[in-house]
């Protein structure tokens, strides 16, 4: 049995500037949905996410949406900031009295984001300021949630925790991801947005591959009888046509009008299967095998007038061919420890010794080196000229730019003009252009599509110089590095042979490591003082209270699930109105009811769990 239809786009046509986005749009979204929402870059991922919200209007074509649905956006942009802590940022759209119920769910989720949520908003870095805005997504909780990119700035313990909270949502999302692993794990349904149509999947993310190819290759064998029937059509219009015939005249139009259309479909495949095209040197000059080597290097910082150990005691060699994944928490010391390889800082105590005459090409998550209004080709070629030298050779800006899926029209424009994933990609190409023997990157799948993430993977396989890369995407590094530095916080840094899939299984034994723990004696001994402490009871009231409140929630979801289905009647409102409203006033007073419920017997849960009882 189907779910509950709560959201129907049907025929629907978007214009941008009078230019179609979308023609004939048609998709329902149903309760419990858990939607992967891909495509490449400048599809209209975005615009699909305005027309579910409602915040576009439809230029043709009908928007329907359940009563009383809400919808929530968690857009891939920051939004204007004011001068409020977090907590306050997260609970403006709520009204006061929801403020204290809902205050353990805004701890939990802030804690979880490693948000301080008495912090000030205008001291936020980007990425808090974009954790800070998914936890307010998370506590609102609407029937519908979509999601631009939630992943960006979250190390892998936030991710691991936001994919067990979205297979727990009660409600219904869409999510805008390149990370392959995450959507896997928690979507049951693709939406493809391709060539401006929506083919929709009911299986989830975990078998897109399959399914997108096997719709691409059976495009390719109807391109391919088509071209075959038009052979024939072709060779009868050759042989020309009495002027006095009507039909014959007619059946020539129609073959030419096949034949445009024809080579518009085949060039719109070739469009949809392109991929950047680019070879990566075979070898790099190189004669010593080491290329840096970190000697018991000391590094803490103050922190409020507490030292923030970031690396003690570390020792690494870095040798050439290395190809190494960076990850750890925020905050842990990844951005530190390449800082101290790229000599922009010392070390407190030990030595880092970089060979003198190693070339290094550092692609900064931040895009510093990219100038907002610089054109695209002052970014290539910032002495001016058309042309820039590719692996050794010359190439014209025009054609460097379409290897990587640029449309040459845009050269002139500003950099600021650029989507996100543009401008990760022009960062790309600039740096590939002339890669150096040791290649550093810094988050580079943020804001990648996904056909392109599939490139950069494949050069990177096929780079042979000296790789570092710091992800917190895990099928990337799975697929690209042979060794992790696992920067765990507190000074402690594990290293693994293999992929994150290969630090995944040993993190167990580092966990058993006492140094990992890094638990001192006071720690310890406290510990163990509170696990000998004696039991305490809940009072003989909360006792009560909570061996009944059970009962008294599944009555209360009963009753809204009745109030549902009647609500679903479409006769309901034109037979009895009175009812109908009736029936929805008191739907959303039993979701309130059962909210209130479920939040006291958390708490007095919780107030058991804390007695040790």
């Amino acid at each position: 049995m189907s779910s509950q239809l709560i959201l129907s786009i049907k025929e629907a046509m978007v214009r941008f500037n009078e230019k179609p986005i979308f023609e004939n749009l048609s998709f329902n979204i149903h309760r419990g949905s858990r939607i992967a929402l891909v495509g490449k870059n400048g599809v209209g991922k975005s615009t699909l996410m305005n027309v579910i919200t409602g915040f576009l209007d439809l230029d043709e074509g009908e928007r329907w949406e359940d009563i009383g649905i809400s919808i929530g956006y968690l857009k891939q942009d920051n939004e204007k900031i004011n001068n409020e802590t977090i907590f306050d940022y997260i609970f403006r759209k709520f009204k006061q009295e929801d403020k204290e119920s809902l205050k353990y769910k805004v701890d939990i989720i802030a804690s979880s984001l490693d948000l301080n949520i008495s912090q000030n908003m205008t001291l936020l870095s980007g990425g808090q300021l974009r954790r800070a805005a998914l936890a307010r997504s998370l506590v609102e909780e609407p029937e519908i949630l979509l999601l631009d990119e939630p992943t960006n700035h979250l190390d892998l313990d936030a991710i691991n925790w936001l994919e067990n909270y979205l297979l727990n949502y009660p409600g219904t999302f869409l999510c805008v991801s390149h990370d392959k692993m995450f959507l896997k794990n928690v979507t049951n349904r693709v939406f493809w947005l391709d060539r401006g149509n929506l083919r929709v999947s009911p299986k989830g993310f975990k078998d897109f591959d399959n399914w997108s190819s096997d719709l691409l290759d059976q495009e390719a064998r109807e391109l391919k009888n088509r071209k075959q029937s038009m052979l024939v059509d072709i060779e009868w219009a050759s042989r020309g046509v009495k002027a006095r015939v009507k039909r014959n005249i007619r059946r020539l139009e129609k073959v030419q009008e096949m034949k445009k259309k024809l080579k518009d479909d085949e060039s719109s495949y070739r469009k949809a299967v392109s991929k950047i095209s680019y070879k990566i040197p075979d070898q790099f000059e190189n004669s010593s095998k080491m290329i840096g080597e970190f000697f018991n290097v000391y590094k803490s910082y103050k922190q409020k007038d507490i030292d923030i150990k970031i690396l003690n005691k570390f020792n690494l060699r870095i040798q050439r061919g290395d190809r190494i994944g960076i990850l750890g928490k925020n905050g842990s010391g990844k951005t530190t420890f390449l800082k101290l390889l790229l000599k922009e800082i010392d070390p407190d105590l030990g030595k880092v010794k970089i060979k003198k005459d190693i070339e290094i090409s550092y692609f900064d998550q931040n895009r510093r080196i990219l100038d907002n209004n610089s054109t695209l080709k002052d970014v290539l070629s910032p002495m001016g000229g058309d042309y820039i030298e590719v692996l050794g050779k010359q190439r014209h800006i025009y054609g460097y730019l379409k290897d990587f899926l640029f449309d040459p029209k845009k050269i002139n424009e500003k950099v600021f003009q650029l989507s996100g994933g543009e401008k990760n990609r022009l960062l790309l190409a600039k740096i590939l252009a002339n890669p150096k023997s040791l290649l550093i990157l810094d988050e580079p799948t943020n804001d990648l599509d996904m056909d392109t993430l599939d490139i950069l993977e494949e050069i990177l396989i096929n780079y042979k110089g000296t790789l570092l890369i710091v992800s917190h995407d895990r099928d990337f590094l799975d697929q690209t590095v042979t060794k992790i530095i696992g920067f765990e916080g507190n000074g402690v840094v594990n290293q693994c042979v293999g992929g994150y899939s290969d630090y995944l299984k040993k993190q167990k034994q580092f966990l058993k490591n006492d140094n990992f723990l890094n638990k001192s004696e006071s720690q310890n001994k406290e510990i163990k003082e509170k696990n000998t402490q004696g039991k305490r009871k809940l009072s003989f009231k909360l006792e009560f209270e909570l061996k009944n409140l059970p009962s008294r929630i599944l009555e209360k979801e009963i009753e809204i699930d009745n109030l549902t289905k009647k609500l679903t009647n479409p006769d309901l409102y034109q037979n009895d109105p009175e009812d109908f409203n009736t029936s929805s006033e008191r739907l959303v007073l039993a979701k309130s009811e059962l909210e209130k419920l479920e939040t006291r017997w958390l708490e007095i849960e919780e107030e058991k769990e804390n007695n040790n009882v």
